[in-house]
């Protein structure tokens, strides 16, 4: 773990879950492994605030426990599980391209929550989807439940490990913590449940009265609230399914860029089709026959079989290896070749190096730059001559490269005794130490971002609390049917100057946003490169 990351993690935890967290979070990121009484004992906290914020650290995955031999329990952060939470957006967002406002809301939920229930995480949904609609308009909870049902049968979310179910010895103590298990057949199984009913509006103060004096006889009269039919079957969102899809998307992409849209549109069919039955770490998708590739084409792509035979023909022989032919059965057997993705990678590392090399030391070093990566090593006199520089140009260039760790040198001694005279200097690139490197850089960017927008935010908190006061005034006399003239009286409230100041508030926040979501692009590239080049045999 790095300072760097550690943090960035502080950072997140701070933001969305508040000092208390953040605190226990960060000292487990830092010290590994503990106990409660430790815990408790070196970050000064009460016993019943560890506790919570241990729950709450559990509850979203980013604190495991284990049972030690002698008996107690020990807690460690997921340090990468909290890194994740930067991701978040780019989740949700995917979520709602492919299965629009439903399946966004269902993953906010669950993402903002850590797990639910699925009859939960219906109703929520419902009455969030039913406020934005339409008077008279409602959202019917067989609608969300079925993108719910969508989202499992494509495993982007999934069950949580439970309890499993034992007979209880009267005698035997119980066990200092719960040992957590899941079937791996259930974990995509959809309970079946007749949720019936539709979401409901938030309601106006008489109601609310009402609803408060008929909730107090309820509870007068003794009336306790059933459990839902699904309670105990808690569903979290599938982390690594996303990473599988966002990989997917970066495969679709490179073949439409190096062929043609029908060529990506087959790849992308094949990869829809094996999605479930395929490892997100197998090297290859399951064979599929041409026949079962022509069926599931969209029916937009009217190609006829010869076309698309000949289509797969050319990926296969591309030297590239985007599709591996694997038998002749059935108008011939294909795969999507994953270990493809590897090359795809480390030219996406790669170009990402340049670029950051040009940007800060001009387009000479980048040239020398590229220059290395073609020819491995050079010595400082063939980097001089292939890159035609002058040779004091190109030996401060290399310094500076070099001083960055975005150049390395390696020395290969004639003699034994490594005497300079006698020693050849060669420059190269590690493109991997390099990518470690920036991944480190961008985690610091990400956490100066983080602090300017909360700089930011903290500057213009008396301005911020008055724009919400007038515009909450503003809701509740729209709602009361006020006249024009009352409403822009209220507006008025905020001068022309503070509505300027919080225009430029807006301007900035949205731009240190986007800059973090483009940030974490450059993250997710560059950790698939490095965990795939460490896999790689």
């Amino acid at each position: 773990m790095t300072q760097a990351e550690i943090k960035l993690c502080s950072l997140l935890l701070q933001e969305h879950f508040g000092e208390i967290v953040e605190k226990i979070g960060t000292y487990l990121i830092r010290t590994g492994t503990q106990p409660l009484r430790m815990i408790v004992s070196d970050t000064g906290l009460l016993l019943d605030q560890v506790k919570k914020a241990l729950c709450v650290l559990i509850q979203h995955n980013l604190v495991t426990y284990q049972v030690q031999n002698r008996g107690f329990v020990e807690y460690v952060a997921q340090c990468k599980r909290v890194l994740r939470i930067l991701r978040y957006p780019r989740y949700i967002y995917t979520a709602k391209t492919l299965y629009n406002d439903t399946g966004e809301l269902i993953v906010e939920e669950l993402l903002l929550n850590g797990k639910m229930t699925m009859s939960a995480v219906v109703r929520k949904v419902a009455d969030r989807l039913t406020e934005t609609m339409e008077d008279g308009k409602t959202m019917d909870y067989a609608d969300v439940s079925n993108t719910f049902v969508r989202l499992a049968d494509t495993h982007f979310v999934q069950r949580c490990p439970a309890v499993p179910e034992t007979v209880e010895t009267p005698n035997a103590p119980p066990p200092p913590a719960p040992t957590l298990v899941i079937n791996e057949k259930d974990m995509y199984v959809v309970p079946r449940l007749n949720l019936v009913g539709k979401g409901k509006r938030r309601r106006s103060c008489d109601e609310e009265e009402n609803g408060e004096h008929k909730a107090k006889k309820q509870k007068q009269d003794g009336e306790s609230p059933e459990p839902p039919p699904d309670d105990g079957i808690y569903w979290q969102v599938n982390i690594d399914r996303f990473h599988q899809h966002f990989r997917d998307q970066g495969i679709v992409s490179a073949v439409a860029n190096r062929m043609d849209q029908t060529s990506s549109e087959i790849v992308r069919t094949m990869l829809r089709m094996s999605e479930v039955t395929t490892s997100s770490s197998a090297p290859y998708t399951q064979p599929l026959s041409s026949n079962e590739i022509f069926r599931s084409l969209p029916a937009g792509y009217n190609i006829g079989k010869q076309v698309l035979d000949q289509y797969l023909t050319l990926l296969a022989d591309d030297p590239l290896e985007f599709v591996g032919k694997s038998g002749d059965s059935g108008g011939g057997m294909y795969t999507v070749s994953i270990l493809y993705l590897h090359k795809a990678l480390a030219s996406l590392a790669t170009a990402t190096l340049e670029s950051i090399v040009e940007e800060r030391f001009g387009s000479r070093c980048a040239r020398i730059f590229r220059l290395l990566l073609r020819k491995r090593h050079l010595e400082q006199k063939q980097v001089e001559d292939f890159a035609m520089i002058p040779a004091k140009e190109a030996k401060d260039m290399l310094y500076k490269m070099l001083s960055e760790n975005f150049v390395s040198l390696q020395e290969i001694p004639k003699t034994p005794d490594h005497a300079p005279s006698r020693t050849f200097y060669l420059y190269t690139v590690n493109v991997l130490s390099s990518a470690r490197m920036l991944l480190h850089r961008c985690y610091k960017s990400v956490a100066n971002l983080m602090e300017r927008r909360q700089y930011e935010t903290k500057e213009n908190k008396r301005l911020l609390e008055k724009s919400q006061r007038v515009e909450a005034i503003l809701a509740s006399m729209q709602a009361t049917g006020a006249e024009d003239a009352q409403l822009q009286e209220i507006e008025e409230m905020i001068t022309a100057p503070e509505r300027q100041q919080l225009e430029t508030l807006k301007r900035n926040v949205n731009k240190i946003d986007a800059s973090e979501n483009q940030v974490d692009e450059t993250i997710f590239v560059l950790e698939s490169f490095i965990e795939s080049t460490v896999k790689r045999p």
